[in-house]
């Protein structure tokens, strides 16, 4: 009997501990090449340990140009601006845990993946892509992605 009601007190006062922990605060992260832009959306969201970017086209850092080079350009372009975005958020592409491709034309798959493997050499996220009928500024390709902050 005194262990069945030592149990239960120790099941209550764990089930108490579980219930006051804190939720992960949510951060909003902008940088102030997006402010100066005056673009209406966080370059990323943290929670907790993983950080959510926002789709990113392949434009030349603080403009709106678009990286020359068709698919291929514009997609090392954005790779270089969601690297960018990871490390000033202390994450890395060796990080990223899921990938979504968004392509104008999904014919050019193949031309933006020769340059996708070359950034994720270590570790390879899960990938979603698919073709959309209008992509902003009129790229050709857009990333988004989720990582972990380690």
């Amino acid at each position: 009997m005194k262990t069945n009601k030592l149990l239960v007190i120790l099941g209550f006062c764990i089930l108490l501990s579980n219930c006051q922990q804190k939720a992960p605060e949510v951060e909003f992260l902008v940088s102030e090449s997006t402010k100066k832009l005056n673009r209406p959306f966080s370059d990323a969201v943290r929670y907790g340990n993983l950080l959510f970017l926002s789709g990113k086209v392949g434009t030349v850092p603080s403009t709106s140009n678009l990286a020359s080079g068709g698919i291929k350009g514009e997609t090392k372009q954005a790779l270089e601006n969601i690297k960018k975005v990871l490390e000033e958020n202390g994450s890395s592409l060796d990080n990223v845990i899921k990938c979504t491709v968004m392509l104008a034309d999904i014919e050019e798959w193949a031309d933006m993946n020769s340059v996708y493997v070359q950034y994720f050499t270590k570790n390879k996220p899960a990938r979603s892509a698919f073709g959309v009928s209008g992509l902003a500024l009129g790229a050709r390709v857009e990333l988004e992605c989720i990582a972990v902050i380690k």
